[in-house]
């Protein structure tokens, strides 16, 4: 799985390498992890995360992507990426979209999508809620893909495969007054046919949030180890952090075994690129902390410190104000404290408010 072998390093040296390679420095105003994207989860946060890098959302679509989660993308990109997220086989397909609710249909595998990806492109052809769509789509599928809900008194589709079909089939998401809205890209590609690229995704992931394992990026994916070892990179180093191995691309070892914690302040929103890491323990080892960092429902922000979580955050409109209220999870030094006052001024700047209000609550 890799030509590189012996090379150990510490936590601390791989939190410091992702800091730096995920644009947290704010060395390039074009983060290089957006071949990730950035997560758009609660609306409006991937604009946090692109101005805590110092980056903006020009020249940039917020589809479904990765998981059927909302994510910004580059937008001259999307081909590539709807390529790369094609399912590399139908068990591939299947374990993305397995759930109770559609079993059966699970099983049709990359069918499933493929179905829906078109049944997409016949019926979003201008801007329409997200309600209208699964409506229409879920009438266009195969029964076996869609449930039966009580509460609505109708058949739906099911939301993990609706939401995972949307960039297959041309359609790009916009929040607007509390609705979500769907509507074509301007630049519309054809459904895929197979699987391209998707090691090149596999890199990525191993780049920005590695070393990871095979069962790491699987998780990200949505999707089984056995299916990520099919599509593995060749040209990786096998690295020993903390007494567990993982990989990353071989070119980046140099820059991994020199990373060093620097003063870095941040504010991560929630679905920031940095917290995206499958590998949780090593990066909050506190599993107290850890629960209240991705927390699964109303997730915080996170207050990054050199390259250590060191407490949580949320923010709150008022106005034309943003208060902002942080937890640390120690005491922090006057000079952090100064940083993180200027951190909540680009949140509220990233929000579209004129002023940010500082609140740091005492530590727990």
């Amino acid at each position: 799985m890799s030509r590189t072998h012996g090379v150990e390093v510490s936590r601390e040296q791989v939190l410091a390498h992702r800091v730096a390679v995920q644009g947290l420095d704010r060395s390039s105003a074009t983060p290089e992890v957006l071949a990730l994207g950035v997560q758009d989860t609660p609306s409006g946060s991937a604009r946090s995360a692109l101005a805590a890098r110092g980056a903006s959302a020009e020249g940039l679509e917020l589809v479904w992507s990765f998981r059927g989660a909302p994510h910004l993308h580059r937008r001259a990109g999307l081909p590539g990426l709807a390529a790369a997220l094609w399912p590399v086989n139908d068990t591939d397909a299947t374990a993305r979209i397995d759930t109770a609710v559609i079993k059966e249909g699970a099983g049709l595998g990359i069918e499933a999508f493929s179905t829906t990806a078109e049944a997409f492109r016949e019926v979003v052809t201008s801007p329409m809620v997200k309600g209208e769509v699964s409506t229409a789509v879920s009438a266009a599928v195969p029964r076996s893909l869609t449930y039966w809900c009580e509460a609505c008194g109708a058949r739906h589709i099911s939301g993990l495969l609706f939401q995972q079909a949307g960039l297959f089939g041309s359609v790009r998401v916009a929040a607007q007054g509390g609705r979500t809205m769907l509507s074509p890209l301007e630049r519309r590609f054809p459904v895929p046919e197979s699987a391209t690229g998707t090691a090149g995704v596999v890199e990525s992931y191993l780049r920005f949030l590695g070393p990871a394992t095979p069962a790491e990026v699987a998780k990200y994916l949505g999707t089984k180890p056995t299916v990520v070892k099919r599509v593995w990179p060749g040209d990786l180093a096998e690295v020993s952090v903390e007494g567990r191995t993982a990989w990353l691309p071989a070119t980046d070892v140099d820059a991994l075994v020199s990373a060093r914690s620097g003063r870095t302040v941040r504010l991560l929103p929630p679905g920031d690129p940095f917290l995206q890491a499958r590998d949780r323990t090593l990066v909050v080892p506190d599993s107290s902390r850890a629960k209240e960092v991705w927390r699964a429902i109303g997730a915080p922000g996170a207050v990054l410190v050199g390259s250590e979580i060191s407490g949580i955050w949320r923010a709150r409109s008022a106005g034309r104000r943003v208060d902002v209220t942080v937890r640390p999870f120690g005491r922090l030094p006057a000079s952090v404290r100064k940083a993180v006052e200027a951190e909540a001024r680009i949140v509220a700047d990233a929000r579209g408010a004129a002023e940010a209000r500082l609140h740091i609550e005492d530590s727990a």
